[in-house]
């Protein structure tokens, strides 16, 4: 079985908060630097990092770190929705001395926390498609 290629998934750039529970019930407070249908790219510092990702190597296959992710996207004008996912910590890296990026893939959503994040990433490429000069 071949493994779906997730970077294939257009991401679009956005700044909001995001809070990461881990399994020991700690919570985290970070920004969200890119979002895709199947994930989110979060922007941290090295203490955060640590904590995500403890022994600080970039996560393998079969030793990806587990987390519980909460959220809110505009998918009503009026009335932020909070998506609240499962995922799993699949990248980690180091952009400058105190700053890294941690993608957490999405494995399972509460309710209807994939149409909310679909809709919210048509509705960020619509506008950005739209904002593009025309050649």
């Amino acid at each position: 079985m071949t493994k779906p290629n997730l970077r294939n998934q257009q991401r679009v750039d956005v700044s909001t908060e995001i809070t990461i529970e881990k399994s020991d019930g700690c919570h985290l407070t970070c920004k969200v630097s890119n979002i895709s249908r199947t994930g989110v790219m979060i922007d941290c510092d090295q203490e955060t990092a640590k904590q995500l990702v403890p022994d600080m190597r970039p996560p393998a296959p079969g030793n990806l770190v587990g987390v519980k992710a909460r959220f809110s996207v505009p998918v009503l004008p009026t009335q932020p929705v909070t998506v609240e996912a499962e995922g799993k910590i699949v990248h980690m890296r180091r952009i400058a001395r105190n700053d890294f990026q941690v993608g957490l893939q999405f494995s399972t959503f509460e309710g209807n926390g994939f149409n909310y994040v679909d809709q919210y990433v048509a509705k960020l490429l619509a506008d950005a498609r739209n904002e593009q000069p025309s050649a």
